[in-house]
Formats: structure tokens, C-alpha cells, sequence
């Protein structure tokens, strides 16, 4: 089964357009930046303080890069029960950062603060078709896989 999401495309001026897409979380509904350049799921430390979710947050061992940085200092946290239109993402890791600079810069520009940007990881799970033009993320609910049954021979 396939769902449709609308994505909303900011144009960052002369720096190129991001796709946004709105997420539930929490039971609350966030804006995320859709990046195929991240290979993770990160989320912004504040917004989950600010959520009161902080509480599964634990502090990783690498530092992460990207975001204009490779010395960013990086915590981990398991997140349960997002919705990404109807289809929901179960138990899955994330990396916790403080991206209060993007959304300084989002705000800046006029653009609402993100929760984080969605990353390769669900991407890849979901079987992720981003449609530009049609400003549509289409995501593939995976297959539950069929244990196979061992034939046993007397």
C-alpha cells in the first residue's frame, strides 16, 4: 500500500529549495525538512525538550557531520508512533542535535521552525518516491516478511 504526502518546496533564495513535510509526533503536528543527503533521521534537541519527550535521550559516542559542521556534538533517542500521513513509522533511532541554527535561519526567511530533517534511513525503508512536480512524497508500507518453515525429515 502507497501513500501520498503533500510536500510544501521553500525556496532558500540563492541557495537552492528544501521539500517540507508535515509529521505527527507526540500527538502533535511538526514540520520536517525532507533531506535525501542525510543518511539519519535527526531531530532538534529543543523541540523534544520543548515536547517534555526528552526523557530517552542518550548521549552517542560520534560526532556528527554535515550541517555545516563535522564536530557536532550528537545524542541518540528512540522515537515511537510518528505518522507520516496515515502511515506510521514504528520504533525507530534518531540522531538528537541542536539545530537551532536552521531554524534561525528558516525563521530569518520566514519559514516555520522544523522538528528535523526526515533522512535516508526511512527513505530507504519506505521505499521513498519524491514527485517535484506534483509536490508529493510517496511512501511504500513495508512488507510484514513470512517466517519460512524449516522441513524437518525423519
Amino acid at each position: 500500500m502507497t501513500t501520498s504526502i503533500p510536500l510544501q518546496i521553500i525556496d532558500l533564495h540563492d541557495d537552492g529549495f528544501h521539500p517540507l513535510i508535515e509529521v505527527t509526533l507526540f500527538g502533535k503536528t511538526f514540520i520536517m525538512v525532507l533531506d535525501t543527503g542525510a543518511s539519519k533521521t535527526a531531530l532538534d534537541r529543543t523541540a523534544l525538550f520543548e515536547a517534555n519527550e526528552a526523557t530517552n535521550i542518550l548521549a552517542s559516542d560520534r560526532l556528527s557531520t554535515g550541517l555545516g559542521t563535522n564536530s557536532m556534538e550528537s545524542f541518540t533517542a528512540t522515537i515511537s508512533g510518528m505518522l507520516i500521513g496515515d502511515t506510521e513509522i514504528a520504533d525507530f533511532e534518531v540522531a538528537v542535535l541542536d539545530l537551532s541554527t536552521i531554524n534561525i535561519a528558516y525563521s530569518q526567511m520566514g519559514y516555520p521552525h522544523v522538528l528535523g530533517v526526515l533522512g535516508g534511513d526511512i527513505l530507504m525503508k519506505y521505499k521513498a518516491i519524491i514527485d517535484y512536480g506534483k509536490h508529493l512524497l510517496k511512501l511504500k508500507k513495508p512488507r510484514l516478511r513470512k517466517a519460512r518453515l524449516k522441513k524437518t525429515h525423519n
